[in-house]
Formats: C-alpha cells, structure tokens, sequence
C-alpha cells in the first residue's frame, strides 16, 4: 500500500499536459460565466468549485494516485498560473481576454437593466453598493461600474466630474524625497 504511493500510474508528461489543460478550460469557464471577487461567493459558488475540482481531478492525474503525480499536478497548476499572470503584464490583449472590461451598470443616474441582467445582478446589489458608499439610494448615484475584479465602483452624483488632468508625474528621485545634486 504505501510502495503504490510512490508508483507513478500515468507518464508525467501526460498529468502535465492533462493539468495545463484543465487549468486553462476551468479559467475560460469562470472567465465566461460571471466575475465575482472572492469576498462575494455564494454558498452554491463554494459549492461549485468544490465540485469542479473533484471533477477535474481525474482529468488531470488519470489513474494515477501516487503522491508524485498528484505534487506534479499541483507543480504545473502552479507552473501555468504563474506563466498567465507574466503574460497578461506583458500583453494588454490577453490581460483584457483574461480580465476583461469594467461594464456599466448605471449612466448619468439611469440604471442599465440589461447589463445587470447579463451579469447576474439586480437593483438590491446596486442598493447595497449605495448604502455602502454612505448614499441614501440608487437616485444619488451617477455611474455605477462593475470592475473586472467583481467589485461595483460608484460615483456619486454630488462628486464633481473628473477632469483631464495635465498633470504629470514627478521623477521618482523627486518623488522620493531626494534633491538633484547642484553642479
């Protein structure tokens, strides 16, 4: 019993391949279906990602249950997650495939129904995001946004509107802190 734990049952190469796989299609799904921060799971959102990760643990180590495979499946799963966050700093199209755009959820203090339908709110979310923000309601709020990270970001309407800035921003030597040397 314990030797069979040491006993490789599939080629690496394969749970490699097999894992990578799975990482990419269980990303590509919850990237279709919904943006939710962690903080804003649901009960059947916990549930379904336990499910999910029961599912797929066969797909990625096969028969095999030794303790090499399931590290060398964690060790690509890893591997993968961190090859896709490089690639996203370095390339703003597949940052935007992977994270994708901030989506309108109220215009100049019209609620847009339609996009809230399409990402699975309703008004009480937006409500709450009001309260939240210290607003009597949803008649205070000018825009509202859900970021692609799952929060809702609100603007008040008695926030004056954001103008172009010409600022620019100071050298880091400046912004340290330091002096320029004098010749």
């Amino acid at each position: 019993m314990v030797a069979g734990m040491f006993t490789l049952g599939t080629p690496l190469w394969q749970i490699g391949v097999r894992s990578a796989v799975v990482y990419l299609a269980v990303l590509t799904g919850f990237r279709v279906f919904g943006k939710r921060e962690v903080g804003q799971l649901t009960l059947a959102d916990l549930v379904l990602l336990i499910l999910i990760a029961n599912a797929v643990q066969n797909a990625m180590v096969g028969p095999d249950t030794s303790l090499e495979g399931g590290l060398f499946a964690a060790l690509i799963l890893l591997l993968v997650n961190l090859a896709i966050g490089y690639l996203r700093i370095r390339s703003t199209r597949l940052d935007r495939a992977f994270q994708g755009q901030p989506i309108p959820l109220v215009a100049r203090g019209e609620v847009i129904e339609v996009h809230l339908r399409r990402e699975g709110l309703e008004t009480s979310d937006l409500e709450r995001v009001a309260h939240e923000n210290q607003l009597k309601g949803l008649e205070d709020v000018d825009s509202a946004w859900l970021e692609t990270d799952g929060t809702i970001s609100v603007v008040p309407k008695s926030q004056p509107p954001l103008r172009n800035s010409t600022h620019r921003p100071r050298s880091r030597r400046r912004a340290k802190g330091l002096r320029k040397p004098q010749n």
